[in-house]
């Protein structure tokens, strides 16, 4: 009985491993790519400081898992903000920074690629925009204007 539970187990982890590619959906942007993972990430990093967005913070779960004897295909968060954007926002709604930053979303694909995937900023900010009216709008879009740039640049 105890091998069949963990027969189970281990079926169950291994399909939580490998959920699949992101699928496009409301909201968000979808970019699969032919890059490498590494290379991708690099390129999205080297990509939002040309845009003037700083990377604010990263996580994934992928290093982690690892050291506990789990293999995950690449997967990486990265937050990107500026200053500027900062402080306007809060100008206009304090409850919106709690969006801040907004991320990008990097995954590894089975054959080795990667995709590039992140809520559209106008998506996440929707919320607050009858708290911070027309200039959060504007805001949120020249942000999804931005992440477009990033999301084109870090493709080339």
């Amino acid at each position: 009985m105890f091998f069949k539970r963990l027969t189970a187990v281990l079926i169950l982890a291994a399909s939580a491993a490998s959920a699949g590619n992101i699928a496009p959906r409301d909201g968000w942007a979808v970019h699969e790519t032919s890059k490498p993972y590494g290379q991708l990430i690099k390129d999205v990093k080297a990509a939002a400081k040309t845009e003037g967005m700083g990377v604010v913070t990263q996580a994934g779960p992928t290093k982690a898992a690892a050291a506990r004897g789990i293999t995950l295909p690449g997967n990486r968060v990265i937050g990107l903000f500026n200053n500027d954007f900062a402080v306007k926002i809060l100008a206009l709604s304090t409850a919106a920074m709690i969006e801040a930053p907004v991320r990008i979303y990097v995954t590894e694909e089975e054959d080795g690629s990667a995709t590039l995937a992140y809520k559209l900023p106008s998506h996440v900010f929707a919320p607050y925009i009858d708290e911070g009216g027309a200039e959060l709008k504007a805001l949120a879009d020249q942000l999804d204007n931005r992440f477009a740039r990033i999301a084109e640049r870090a493709q080339q």
